[in-house]
């Protein structure tokens, strides 16, 4: 007891130093009794001995960490829970390790998120960024420049940018602007219909931003006019359903998310957005899961992008960094035991006949052709999951507004366009088409591998600056949600069904 004592006020005399002097050199054994309760005590212990075992928070950098913490919503970290900075009466070696510990833990969640996505999900492969927090810190304390490095931590891109000032937006949004829960029994409304749930509908449109004000209706039930189709329209086109005007669940279920579900979206998708690398690979594939979407990258610029098919929610495509390494012409498809004993269990030869499928050493094959369920074209992934992107023979699923159909790999709308594509752009477009015309399974490997991302953003910006949001049809936004400080479910889970049997 007396050696923590005295080494306690050793730390005193060091951190009440002025910032020119030479602190007092201290062990680690000099401040156990103030690290070693604490659930990051080695962290805490080398960025200490980095700093040679002194003060590390003068007034200035003290008080710019202060102001950053108190602006955490800018990044939708406000509900979250980082340990808190000590009391003002606190002693001051109590506080230079609680500001530590706080700045520390506030770095780490710009600089790769808040939540380990390992934590929340079985299979989760893609790197997240690796940052040395300890000397950043320690350098940053040194130049002055707390605020500005904690800032460059996080995403410093245009998306991430944006719905941060989405994300301010909704949480500044009264109280009022929330609409009334719009029942969602009922058959749905068509364009002309004097439907009573109209009343409610149009204020939810008012505050989410497609109506500038309610029409007037003299006391008379609102009827579904042009004006509200239209406004409807653009929700249903935002939301990733049917722009067909008609109200169905799926809109209403959506229009009932108010500014408060909708920021708690916004904060998950930054979340997620602080998972990822800064400096994704300039060409790519990027598949959106819970949009059901592709976008091609090259050369750092989106040239292209197309409907996908992605897992049911029973069998999720998971979220993994994968590289496409071939291209397969006329594949040949060999069912899943999952598969296999599931929906072909009890299938008969006039069934295996009519699907030119085989049995061979016990597994069941399908040859290659156009009603092959793989397509003409598959596109092989590196992965220990058994992940890829194909083409399919029930493309009439592609116009479906819920696209989360799958056995659990990726199917992509116009794949043979799509791989004409990459094998032009990669050199091999002679070599891609005479693999095709042969009729027959053929591998033409590319000349250099392209990664491919399956990620899974319900709340992200389109192409042209817009705002989108989906309705969590895995369900994957409570947990992160949740973990982040916020409440139970704000979203409906859509969950579409599709009897086919392709993988």
């Amino acid at each position: 007891m007396k050696t923590y004592k005295a080494a306690a006020l050793i730390l005193l005399a060091s951190m009440t130093a002025c910032n020119g002097a030479k602190a007092p050199e201290l062990s680690p054994a000099s401040i156990e009794a103030k690290l070693k309760a604490l659930p990051n005590e080695v962290q805490l212990r080398q960025f200490y001995t980095a700093i040679g075992w002194k003060s590390a928070w003068s007034g200035k950098n003290a008080q710019a960490l202060q102001q950053a913490l108190g602006e955490r919503a800018k990044h939708g970290l406000d509900h979250a829970r980082l340990p808190a900075l000590a009391a003002g009466d606190a002693d001051p070696v109590q506080q230079d390790v609680a500001r530590t510990t706080a700045a520390l833990a506030y770095a780490s969640a710009l600089s790769r998120g808040f939540v380990d996505p390992r934590s929340l999900h079985e299979v989760y492969t893609i790197p997240r960024p690796q940052t040395d927090l300890i000397a950043g810190l320690a350098q940053a304390l040194r130049d002055g420049q707390v605020a500005q490095w904690l800032d460059g931590l996080a995403p410093q891109d245009a998306d991430y940018r944006t719905l941060s000032q989405a994300y301010l937006d909704d949480q500044k949004a009264p109280a009022k602007a929330v609409p009334a829960k719009i029942p969602t029994d009922g058959k749905p409304i068509e364009a002309g219909d004097a439907d009573p749930r109209v009343s409610d509908i149009v204020p939810a449109l008012v505050a989410n931003g497609y109506l500038e004000k309610a029409p007037s209706s003299g006391g008379e039930p609102v009827r579904y006019s042009r004006a509200i189709v239209d406004a409807v329209k653009q929700f249903q086109r935002d939301f990733g359903i049917s722009d067909d005007g008609v109200i169905g669940p799926e809109t209403i279920e959506a229009l009932n998310m108010g500014p408060a579900a909708r920021a708690r979206a916004t904060a998950v998708a930054l979340e997620r957005l602080r998972w990822l690398a800064r400096d994704p690979a300039p060409t790519r594939i990027d598949v959106n899961i819970a949009a059901a979407a592709l976008g091609y990258w090259r050369d750092g610029k989106l040239v292209d992008q197309r409907k996908a098919i992605v897992g049911r929610p029973e069998s999720e495509t998971p979220q993994l960094l994968s590289p496409m390494f071939r291209l397969v012409a006329n594949p040949t498809w060999t069912v899943p035991r999952s598969i296999q004993n599931g929906q072909l269990a009890g299938k008969g030869a006039a069934y295996m006949k009519a699907h030119k499928m085989t049995l061979r050493d016990g597994w069941i094959v399908q040859e290659s052709g156009p009603d092959n369920s793989l397509g003409l074209v598959k596109f092989d992934l590196k992965n220990d999951h058994e992940i890829y992107l194909h083409d399919t023979n029930a493309r009439s699923l592609f116009a479906r507004s819920q696209r989360q159909l799958s056995h659990g790999c990726v199917r992509v709308e116009d794949a043979l366009g799509f791989a004409a594509m990459i094998a032009e752009h990669e050199g091999i477009a002679d070599q891609w088409k005479k693999a095709r015309e042969t009729g027959k399974q053929q591998f033409v490997k590319l000349p250099r591998e392209i990664p491919v991302r399956l990620l899974y953003h319900t709340a992200f910006v389109d192409a042209q600056g817009g705002i989108q949001v989906r309705t969590d049809p895995y369900g994957w936004d409570d947990a992160l949600a949740e973990k982040l400080g916020f409440g139970k479910r704000a979203l409906s889970q859509f969950r579409a069904k599709a009897d086919d049997i392709g993988p």
